[in-house]
């Protein structure tokens, strides 16, 4: 199998109609990946290689496309972004396709999802891995409404802020529909409950680069919680800290303890 080019399948949440992407062992043990605001399955879990990573290591790998990215739908109305909705497209999924408990790994916004999909949803989860969020979920990642204006400016050369000059340059490469990804970005940020978080007993990893000035601190949130690790990904930043090696060992290491019992 070409994991460069894998084909979409579809599957359907309420009124969405959604994609997704599967390889391995169908036999293995299912990994669930989530990618992060603006990004989309190929970009976030396929170019990086962690598709190859986890087929290698004898999983079976599922990632999603979420509503507004990549070849699902994407509807323009902010309702349709909250974090509890998108996290019931991957409990969903979850359990047409019959695999829990599914490990769940997602990064940035994609982390938020797996929060929410943990807690509301913990028979489905086996465990967790939480990239390019830490404290951020708890306590927010600031004022994210200038990537929403950044996104509907006519042009790039409009936009001043920087991060929302990142964003719109990385929705612009993806070629993602910027009506959908403004309207996304103004609901999906929920902070989650510290006070679930805490009382939460699903094992968890917390990956975040350590120039990482989005995420918030990984030692922080895996303190507050019941069973959870942290994950320093040594000089990446929030973009480019999901394909890091130093990543990729660290969760093949946790998933491992996981399936074995030791974690």
């Amino acid at each position: 199998m070409n994991l460069d080019r894998l084909q979409a399948n579809r599957f359907t949440s309420g009124d969405i109609e959604l994609a997704f992407y599967e390889a391995g062992n169908p036999e293995g043990i299912p990994v669930l990946l989530i990618h992060g605001f603006a990004s989309t399955a190929h970009v976030n879990w396929v170019s990086p290689g962690w598709f190859k990573t986890l087929v290698g290591a004898g999983y079976r790998v599922i990632a999603l496309d979420n509503r507004g990215h990549g070849q699902s739908d994407k509807p323009h109305d902010p309702e349709a972004y909250h974090p509890e909705t998108m996290a019931a497209d991957a409990a969903g999924l979850i359990e047409d396709l019959d695999i829990a408990p599914a490990h769940v790994m997602g990064y940035s916004m994609g982390a938020r999802i797996t929060a929410f999909l943990a807690l509301s949803r913990p028979e489905l989860v086996r465990s967790v891995v939480f990239g390019g969020l830490g404290m951020g979920m708890v306590d927010g990642v600031g004022d994210w409404d200038p990537i929403a204006d950044a996104l509907l400016a006519d042009s790039i050369d409009d936009v001043i802020d920087e991060r929302g000059r990142m964003f719109r340059a990385f929705a612009d490469q993806t070629k993602s529909d910027r009506l959908a990804l403004a309207a996304c970005i103004r609901t999906s940020r929920t902070l989650v409950d510290p006070d679930e978080l805490g009382r939460a007993d699903f094992p968890a990893l917390i990956g975040i680069g350590t120039r990482d000035d989005i995420a918030g601190s990984a030692q922080e949130l895996a303190q507050m919680m019941r069973r959870a690790r942290a994950l320093d990904i040594p000089n990446r930043d929030h973009m480019l800290a999901v394909g890091d090696k130093v990543f990729k060992a660290g969760v093949l290491d946790f998933l491992a303890q996981v399936d074995g019992g030791e974690f």
